[in-house]
């Protein structure tokens, strides 16, 4: 049988699927849609990350595949009710990444409280700004997390360590486990309003797509840090920006973004004098977790075809 890769796999869990399969590895095509269009009918097992597209048009072309490894979480990138209509099975890497997320998470939390961007530029700078950026703690602090699964779930337990109270939405997740965390759940509205530390933990849909807007953030009354880890178009960057240039928000760390690469049109709005951090989508990617996700997607492939 044969196996596409288009995107990054640790490279003894690809030695791994070596050894039972015929692979192949060819990352220019996680962006050459119509090359992989052409080719996809050779394989029977595809794995990806968030970068290729794997939608309608790529999979009405792949009369053999019957298995996608998605090396990571969120399946936003794949048409998941074609491929159910179809019998392909799709297969996230569950959880093998969210102690690298929520590591991400606080230490953004923890950066943006202390202003660290700001004293970072400026002290290269030469200056000395000891006096004239202000730092805060974490402790009693509040965190929002919208979206309580795994990963709002470790940031729970993290923050909590540091003193922090805890506040959730999830209207999916029943009270009881929010019990056993020592919070509650919380309507969106509240949340916003009564948090200093925004952590979104959502998937992209129907429901969340510019969920964080002009209107939201005025909902938000601590002048709140807002950290965005799931996927981009749950904020309106633009709306955000402007937020944070009428001091409406005090921060915000993007790790994913409406477009990636992020826009130039984005950076022009963003200088060396914002609370900010931004990072290349690699919230969940560590050594660590580079391992975990590929020898999961790996043996899940395995156990699949030896049934």
């Amino acid at each position: 049988m044969k196996i596409l890769i288009t995107e990054f796999m640790e490279a003894k869990s690809v030695e791994m699927l070596n050894r039972n399969f015929d692979v192949t590895v060819d990352k220019s095509l996680s962006l050459n849609h119509n090359e992989l269009k052409k080719i996809i009918s050779n394989f029977d097992i595809l794995i990806v990350r968030n970068k290729t597209q794997v939608n309608k048009e790529i999979l009405e072309n792949a009369s053999s595949l019957k298995f996608i490894g998605r090396l990571g979480v969120g399946l936003d990138n794949i048409d998941t009710e074609y491929c159910r209509n179809n019998n392909i099975h799709v297969q996230p890497a569950t959880g093998m990444n969210a102690d690298s997320v929520a590591e991400y998470v606080i230490n953004s939390a923890l950066s943006l409280l202390k202003n660290i961007p700001i004293a970072n530029i400026e002290t290269q700078k030469g200056n000395w700004p000891r006096n004239t950026v202000l730092s805060r703690e974490l402790k009693d602090k509040t965190i929002g997390i919208l979206g309580f699964g795994l990963i709002g779930r470790k940031v729970c337990k993290i923050a909590q360590i540091f003193g922090a109270k805890v506040i959730a939405y999830d209207p999916y997740v029943d009270n009881k486990i929010a019990e056993e965390f020592d919070i509650k759940l919380e309507s969106l509205d509240y949340v916003l309003n009564n948090s200093h530390i925004i952590s979104l933990h959502i998937p992209l849909n129907n429901e969340t797509n510019n969920l964080i807007n002009f209107e939201t953030i005025k909902l938000m009354k601590n002048k709140p840090i807002i950290i965005n880890s799931s996927r981009g178009g749950i904020i309106n960057e633009d709306h955000m920006i402007d937020a944070y240039l009428k001091n409406q928000i005090s921060g915000f760390a993007l790790d994913v973004f409406q477009n990636e690469p992020v826009q130039r049109n984005i950076l022009d709005k963003i200088n060396s004098t914002f609370n900010c951090i931004l990072t290349p989508h690699n919230a969940g990617v560590t050594e660590e977790s580079n391992i975990r996700v590929s020898q999961f997607i790996a043996e899940s492939i395995i156990r699949f075809f030896s049934k």
